[in-house]
């Protein structure tokens, strides 16, 4: 999951809010930097950031709580700096000290997709009330609204529907409808993605039922424009999870993602254990 998530925020990052013309007809091909805010090729952004952060604390045995949350979301940022944040939470992270520092100073009160970015690590919980309730908890720390919120919980979802293989891929608008009502989850995501929640898990949700290969599912992602990184990131890290999707990431992909030390053999040890936590 989190490799494939990563592989999908970094590659999509490139085309993140580009001009129509370098996404409508994208093919896959190498990394590639964005063409206004540059950066190393092959580097991931927040949306795989904070999804460590998660991850972390979920393979770490703490208790899932507000501060445990609050404290890896601000460890995560401070040991490893990285631009991709919107730019007021950004300077938010610069700012506090640690997890208390945060909840005394956040305002959770956006509709933005940052709980949904980071929320697939959740569907790894065996059971879907264990899911709904924690994915919950996560979004509120930011994103205390009811399409945050039920952005976020339709992403881990969508992940907890494929590892615990409660259907195929076609009847996975169905069964988001029936846990989280009022979103039209069956109509085809079409167009360009804003920032907004519904916005990126509605598209998401139509690229992973509508396609059977991560590669097609990345270009996807790239074609739709817009908020193409947070678009992808969700769409393969959910999609790596079905038994239905064909894992045809390149290698160039896979070798040319960052190697540092929170690079792809990290992910690849944190991604072993998260998985570990998957109980059939």
């Amino acid at each position: 999951m989190l490799v494939e998530l990563a592989i999908g925020d970094a590659y999509a990052a490139a085309f993140e809010f580009v001009d129509r013309d370098l996404t409508e007809r994208h093919e896959l091909g190498a990394y590639a930097r964005h063409p206004r805010f540059g950066g190393p090729a092959g580097r991931y952004t927040d949306d795989t950031q904070m999804s460590i952060a998660v991850a972390e604390l979920i393979v770490s045995g703490a208790p899932f709580t507000r501060e445990n949350l609050a404290d890896g979301f601000v460890q995560s940022f401070k040991r490893d700096p990285r631009t991709g944040y919107a730019s007021g939470f950004y300077e938010f992270l610069k700012g506090v000290a640690d997890g208390a520092d945060f909840l005394a100073r956040i305002r959770p009160t956006s509709s933005k997709n940052g709980g949904a970015m980071r929320a697939a690590p959740v569907g790894v919980h065996s059971r879907i009330e264990e899911v709904i309730e924690k994915t919950t908890l996560q979004a509120k720390l930011t994103h205390d609204t009811t399409e945050g919120i039920t952005a976020a919980v339709a992403v881990a979802l969508m992940a907890h529907f494929f590892l615990y293989d409660l259907g195929k891929r076609h009847e996975l608008a169905a069964f988001l409808g029936s846990h989280c009502p009022g979103v039209p989850w069956g109509e085809p995501w079409l167009g360009s993605v804003d920032v907004q929640g519904y916005s990126a898990a509605r598209a998401a949700l139509t690229i992973v039922q509508g396609r059977d290969r991560l590669t097609h599912m990345l270009r996807d992602a790239v074609r739709l424009g817009g908020d193409t990184d947070t678009v992808a990131a969700i769409a393969l890290g959910v999609g790596s999870c079905s038994r239905e999707v064909e894992n045809d990431l390149p290698q160039e992909l896979v070798m040319g993602l960052e190697s540092g030390t929170y690079g792809r053999d990290f992910l690849r040890d944190l991604d072993r254990r998260l998985m570990s936590q998957v109980t059939r």
